[in-house]
């Protein structure tokens, strides 16, 4: 579910409408991605706390929706006023992955099966993608005027030494450098807690056409609902590499409960005080 954009519009905020995508999306990779077996059972501290912890979600993030509606209007006319386009930016990210049998997986030429195909009645997890809305921090034409930071063309076994964060990126505006310095840029990604689309603590959702290069293995990231932070933004973000990402976001999935989000939450707030890892 999307944010409505009448509303957003009558709050002030400037969409690009009608465009869902990204300069980023242009030639996006048709690559297929691994679907992977379910396995286990998911981490989980119990029907009850789960359910109190998702009504303490909702309640954070309607209350800091609420606290920053004042804030957000001005965010969108200094994004604006520095340069062209839209103030609110939308992406496709990778979501949770959805659980199908494998008799209906049969034929998906966007996937790839296991060793040996997909076993009629067996359970798969399957990659599936939800829009992430935040204000833009880029120039809006930036994939035609740095085209070579969209091709996403790596040799695979460099990929876990890339970095996904750019630091002096020149796509970046100047009021958008100030953005992702205090993580205003993300005050938009709420909506998506309030949707269901987010978590306030998960693996945070990259561009969907790294996936292309992830191991069978690494597709369980997505067995979690993304996050707004997760272990990989209290243990150094940008600074991080995509190997290093992905071993944090790996680790949740070992470790994940309601104590540990709890943690990171806090730890989250100490890391975006002192701006660590945030360029």
């Amino acid at each position: 579910m999307n944010p409505p954009q009448g509303a957003l519009v009558s709050a002030g905020l400037a969409v690009d409408h009608g465009r869902a995508k990204s300069a980023a999306d242009t030639g996006r990779s048709r690559s297929r991605l691994y679907a992977v077996p379910v396995r286990g059972r998911i981490r989980s501290s119990g029907w009850l706390t789960e359910a109190l912890y998702r009504c303490f979600e909702v309640l954070v993030a309607s209350i800091a929706l609420v606290l920053a509606l004042p804030l957000m209007p001005i965010v969108a006319v200094v994004v604006r006023l520095d340069s062209p386009g839209p103030a609110l930016f939308f992406h496709r990210r990778p979501g949770r992955s959805k659980i199908v049998r494998g008799r209906d997986l049969e034929g998906r030429a966007d996937l790839r099966p296991p060793p040996g195909g997909f076993k009629t009645d067996s359970l798969y997890y399957v990659p599936a993608d939800f829009t992430l809305v935040k204000f833009r921090t880029m120039y809006s034409d930036a994939g035609a005027r740095f085209p070579e930071y969209y091709a996403y063309k790596f040799n695979p076994e460099e990929f876990h030494k890339q970095y996904p964060t750019i630091q002096d990126d020149p796509r970046v505006t100047r009021v958008g450098r100030v953005l992702r310095q205090l993580s205003v840029d993300e005050l938009p990604n709420l909506w998506s807690v309030l949707t269901g689309n987010l978590r306030l603590v998960g693996p945070r959702p990259e561009a969907l056409e790294v996936l292309q290069y992830y191991t069978p293995e690494e597709m369980y990231k997505f067995a979690y609902k993304p996050g707004i932070t997760g272990l990989a933004q209290i243990n150094g973000r940008g600074l991080l590499n995509w190997g290093e990402t992905l071993f944090w976001d790996l680790e949740y999935g070992r470790r994940r409960s309601v104590a540990l989000d709890l943690k990171i939450l806090f730890m989250t707030l100490i890391r975006v005080c002192t701006r660590h890892g945030a360029f």
